[in-house]
């Protein structure tokens, strides 16, 4: 039979607790959402709802072709223009997606006869991208600069270093500063996923590479996502225009898909520049992370030290993170659940994401939910 094979592997993760299921959520919902990567409070914004449905009223619904062919509005323009000034990049390019820019990004600059060295800990985006890319990759130890080192060494052709800077599972930073002095040991590149540091970390929000010093450097390249502190959709390749002007003339994803919706592009715009007039969101982010870490701790959770704004909460086992967080849901509390495949040293987790608009009582609440729901 067709796909029988798909009815076995449905048994395995049904007994290991391991079966994923969609929830569609009300737009009304009551739930306390510490679950979402909305980490600055803007997806409902008025400014940023407005945003999208001006561009909506203005260029269509759609973007109606790839970004080379009719996909390309002057919005979209305007955002990579906004985006490379606050980051300081010298160029910006829009994907429909974080996905597809990290695709792009790394499959663009890893041609045949390259070196990827891979942190072990990196989005699936990331591993996705060295598995299409056509370079040769080898995997390091999870934020180790000495084994990347090490790594490139053995190497002696174009070679590019691909890292998150915060990792999504236990929310904590790449030493991004000794990365890039190991890739500028060998002359390579430096590519950063910035999805969990841009409005977070650095000035303002400026994000992770400018907050080391790395902005506007010409041999780091660096991704991010509109969907998480911008509240939007889609994705973004920030670095030199020559490296921008590549990926326009190379990368698949951005060639062949169609060009980012102009009402996700009016929505992060507007996010852009609501940021831009309030920077102390970014560092009310990062507080409210440090609150909740510190009220778990104090409960006698094993909460990981947050370095942006995610917060990690370790559970017994699969099952026991999915009856947790299903208890939590239940007790008016979404929190996410982070099972195996998706982290690799096989743990457990719940994950909670702070975000800056949660008051302090809030904050005791969802500490006292996951204290009534423990396992």
């Amino acid at each position: 039979m067709a796909f029988g094979w798909i009815d076995e592997q449905a048994g395995v993760r049904r007994r290991a607790g391991l079966r994923r299921t969609l929830r569609p959520r009300a737009a009304d919902s009551p739930l306390l959402d510490l679950a979402s990567n909305d980490y600055l409070g803007l997806a409902r914004h008025p400014e940023v709802v407005e945003g999208a449905v001006a561009a909506a009223r203005t260029w269509g619904g759609g973007a109606t072709g790839s970004r080379l062919v009719t996909g390309t509005t002057e919005l979209h323009g305007e955002l990579e223009r906004e985006l490379a000034e606050f980051c300081g990049a010298e160029a910006a390019l829009v994907f429909s997606s974080g996905y597809a820019a990290n695709l792009a990004a790394v499959t663009a600059l890893a041609p045949h006869g390259s070196l990827i060295v891979s942190d072990a800990g990196n989005h699936a985006s990331l591993i996705d991208g060295c598995r299409l890319a056509r370079g040769t990759v080898q995997v390091v130890g999870h934020a180790d600069p000495e084994a990347a080192r090490k790594a490139l060494g053995t190497h002696a052709g174009p070679a590019v270093l691909v890292s998150d800077t915060v990792f999504s599972v236990d929310g904590n930073a790449a030493p991004l500063a000794a990365l890039a002095a190991a890739c500028r040991e060998h002359g390579a590149g430096l590519i950063v996923d910035d999805a969990h540091g841009l409005g977070v970390l650095g000035a303002g929000g400026r994000g992770a590479a400018h907050a080391a010093g790395l902005a506007g450097a010409d041999d780091v390249v660096f991704t991010a996502t509109l969907s998480k502190s911008f509240g939007s959709q889609g994705g973004v390749v920030l670095g030199p225009a020559r490296v921008v002007d590549h990926l326009v003339n190379a990368a698949r994803t951005f060639i062949f898909d169609t060009g980012l919706a102009p009402a996700a592009a009016g929505a992060a715009l507007a996010a852009l520049r609501l940021l831009r007039r309030e920077p102390h969101r970014a560092a009310r982010a990062r507080a409210v992370a440090r609150d909740l870490h510190t009220r778990l701790v104090a409960a006698g959770f094993d909460a990981v030290r947050p370095d942006a704004a995610v917060v990690s909460v370790r559970a017994p086992s699969p099952q026991t993170a999915v009856r947790w967080a299903a208890d939590c849901r239940a007790a008016g509390l979404a929190v996410g659940c982070f099972r195996p495949p998706s982290v690799s040293d096989g743990v457990s987790r719940l994950r909670l994401t702070a975000r800056a608009d949660l008051s302090e009582a809030q904050i005791e609440r969802a500490v006292r939910v996951i204290g009534d729901t423990r396992p």
